[in-house]
């Protein structure tokens, strides 16, 4: 039977997680931390209340820990920059060193297609072995980048800890509810008037994907994307609203202003942020296909959207 360790459990995709592994048979066990309680209980879940900038170590040893895996880290831009940092940085730092001292068998960090970063002269399609050049001026894709290069010097110094690295795309389902997922269910989605195309993955074939690479005892470093784009204006026309572009010239200074000012039903996101919509950054699913075989539940990043679309309207 196996143990399992997941960080993060009362955000999106913890959770999500949780409610994944607790359906296998052979996962007797879920051990989850957070700061506050998530809003589900199980009989294989057991929930402790713990910062993941504190030593993890106590809660790991003795417990025989088959799986861990690293959820807990701050996506949504905050104005407190350093708070941010410290809980992406110092979170996995601590995880990995609770993970090597206690004697995890299978460690699974998750990292991020924003690693490779927002740019102008990216490839057409990011490869895992491509640069990671995330944008220094947007917390979540620098932390991602640096963080990698954490995994990378922990792997050296454990040759014989057994890693593994994904790095999804945007995550979209029912359960996307981020900036991105709020901005476009906005009436009018104000946009800069040239955009990059854009890549999603479903929450359920994300999970699904980690718990087969962690079943098979994949190690190493793998994109996780649907196939295929889609356009920011086909999202808002799926979703019934209208597209206003604007310049980037007026767009990114009107934008810093409201995010200086707090106005959060303007902008949840600094201005660097609009780089994701105007420069491309696709990943490569190749390696994916190739060595975990997997089929893909919603294979195109359009039909990913698509269950977002039907969820949003079966709410309204």
């Amino acid at each position: 039977m196996t143990t399992v360790f997941i960080t993060g459990v009362s955000g999106y995709f913890g959770s999500k997680l949780v409610s994944f592994f607790e359906k296998k048979n052979e996962i007797d066990r879920i051990i989850g931390i957070d700061i506050k309680k998530p809003a589900f209980a199980s009989r294989k879940f057991e929930f402790i209340k713990h910062d993941v900038r504190k030593d993890m170590t106590p809660l790991l040893e003795g417990e025989k820990i088959d799986w861990a895996m690293h959820a807990a880290w701050i996506l949504p831009p905050i104005h407190n920059k350093a708070l941010m940092e410290d809980i992406n940085v110092t979170g996995t730092k601590n995880f990995l060193d609770a993970c090597v001292k206690s004697g995890v068998g299978q460690i699974l960090y998750c990292s991020s297609t924003t690693a490779y970063g927002f740019h102008p002269d990216n490839p057409r399609l990011l490869k895992e072995e491509s640069p990671l050049r995330g944008n220094d001026d947007f917390i979540y894709s620098k932390n991602k980048k640096e963080m990698e290069f954490v995994c990378a010097k922990f792997k050296k110094s454990n040759p014989g800890a057994s890693l593994t690295i994904v790095r999804p795309c945007f995550v979209v389902g029912p359960g996307f509810d981020n900036p991105l997922a709020r901005y476009l269910q906005k009436k009018v989605v104000i946009l800069p008037s040239k955009t990059a195309p854009f890549q999603f993955i479903h929450e359920d074939d994300l999970v699904e994907i980690m718990y087969l690479l962690l079943k098979q005892k994949k190690e190493g470093i793998y994109n996780l994307a649907a196939d295929g784009t889609m356009t920011f204006e086909d999202m808002i026309r799926m979703l019934g609203n209208w597209k206003l572009s604007l310049p980037p010239s007026i767009m990114y200074p009107m934008n810093n202003l409201m995010w200086h000012l707090r106005v959060s039903f303007i902008t949840e996101s600094p201005s660097p942020g609009m780089n994701l919509f105007i420069y491309p950054w696709i990943a490569s699913n190749a390696k994916l296909k190739k060595e975990l075989k997997y089929k893909f539940k919603y294979p195109t990043t359009k039909k990913a959207f698509e269950d977002f679309v039907r969820y949003v309207r079966a709410e309204k």
